[in-house]
């Protein structure tokens, strides 16, 4: 893991930024993976991949009889010709992962303008 900065993890997926130089990895991308896929992702995209999810929450089927197998959400991804359906489980993870990236790297933002001062 020396290759990578761990910005946040839950058991769905993880976000990190790639800190190799040999990878030629851009710094203000994250790497986030879930669900066998994996998104490199400016601070931008990963802010409307929230509001994404924010609509898809209020789209969510709550008649389902099966909830843990239906996968009957349209998430629309932040790449514009990308989307992909998922339960309401993997929704509710899928928001924490981000959430909780986007609480870190604001964090980290602050921390960073705290220390330049």
């Amino acid at each position: 893991m020396d290759d990578v900065d761990l910005i946040y993890h839950n058991k769905f997926g993880i976000a990190f930024r790639w800190n190799n130089s040999e990878l030629k990895a851009d710094p203000n991308r994250i790497q986030i993976i879930f669900k066998d896929m994996g998104f490199y992702l400016l601070r931008e995209e990963i802010l409307q991949f929230s509001s994404n999810i924010k609509l898809a929450e209020k789209r969510s089927c709550s008649n389902c009889q099966n909830p843990e197998n239906c996968r009957n959400i349209l998430l629309r991804s932040p790449l514009q010709k990308m989307d992909f359906t998922v339960s309401s489980e993997e929704l509710e993870q899928i928001s924490e992962l981000i959430e909780g990236t986007l609480f870190r790297l604001n964090l980290l933002h602050y921390l960073d303008d705290i220390c330049k001062n």
